[in-house]
């Protein structure tokens, strides 16, 4: 039986406020002229079957697709991982930088937008202290620390990026905060990147959000060496946060049989059952299936959809 997560955390921003970032963001494009909203929904629907034959590469191969894209799936994704993430005081706290020292972030596949929407939408409130974002405290300390966000992702979402950082700099990060703020987006395929260029021992919380199936789908022996990668050099403490669709769609096939990816990624971090002891990251928090879903008074142009979605939590030992 699935249970449910929250519509709001109050350690985020609301949904709606969240969601009126993607519609300023995208405004050209979701409040155009008739042809060129006809233009994006073929462009919507385009994307959507390339997703549905899992050509995740094809998918997202020019920047009208990535935008559609954007457009169309970003902002559900995004209030659904705001809510995530602050329902966990571990991750929220990296996010805020709450215990005084500077934090960095790796989103795997984050480069829709969904992933800095969410994370900002915590940041921020924990920086600003005006009468509309009052967080009852204001830590001089906290302030001064910076959260470092690297956005990694195969194909180029630079834009798309860009035009959402502009958008939280110019209205959600106010005082020069948004100098505290460090985002930088990487195109490169993760699997075939050095991890110096991802600094993993540096990390504070790595998030694979509805990436981690379609990098096995895609090269299965050279995703296991990647998280193999991250057992040999993430830090003590790091936090590892994966989330994919509940249910078959996230099952992998290994040698003649299908398994569930949270089985396999169990195995290679935490160890094989009864022998959890021998992996190197511990298993946190965990759900198999849990939904996101969205309210009927929120205002955006195009549907919102609710998610059913599986996680875990990991922290290296």
């Amino acid at each position: 039986m699935s249970s449910q997560l929250s519509f709001h955390n109050k350690a985020s921003l609301p949904p709606q406020e969240i969601i009126d970032l993607f519609k300023r963001t995208f405004n050209d494009e979701l409040y155009a002229d008739e042809q060129s909203l006809e233009d994006l929904h073929k462009q919507i629907q385009q994307v959507k079957s390339h997703l549905y034959d899992r050509e995740y590469i094809t998918a997202f191969d020019d920047d009208l697709k990535r935008t559609a894209y954007c457009c169309r799936w970003s902002p559900s994704r995004a209030i659904s991982y705001a809510s995530l993430f602050a329902e966990f005081p571990e991750v929220a706290d990296i996010i805020k930088c709450a215990s005084g020292e500077n934090k960095s972030v790796l989103c795997v596949g984050g480069g829709a937008g969904a992933e800095l929407a969410a994370i900002s939408s915590i940041f921020a409130p924990s920086r600003t202290f005006d009468s509309k974002y009052k967080t009852g405290t204001d830590d001089s300390k906290s302030k001064k620390t910076t959260l470092n966000v690297q956005l990694v992702d195969i194909s180029d979402w630079s834009n798309v990026v860009t035009r959402l950082s502009n958008e939280i700099k110019s209205y959600w990060l106010y005082n020069n905060e948004h100098e505290y703020f460090n985002l930088k987006f990487t195109n490169c395929d993760i699997l075939n990147t050095d991890q110096k260029d991802l600094k993993l021992p540096q990390l504070n919380l790595i998030t694979s959000l509805f990436t981690t199936s379609e990098l096995f789908m895609e090269q299965k022996a050279e995703s296991i060496r990647f998280f193999q990668k991250l057992n040999k050099f993430c830090s003590t403490g790091c936090l590892l946060l994966i989330v994919e669709s509940a249910g078959s769609y996230s099952h992998i096939t290994v040698g003649s049989k299908k398994f569930p990816i949270q089985f396999l990624i169990d195995t290679i971090l935490v160890g094989q059952r009864g022998h959890e002891q021998d992996g190197q990251w511990e298993l946190l928090k965990q759900n198999d299936s849990i939904w996101y879903r969205t309210n009927n008074q929120l205002d955006y142009p195009i549907k919102l959809e609710n998610m059913r979605f599986f996680y875990r939590l990991y922290r290296k030992k």
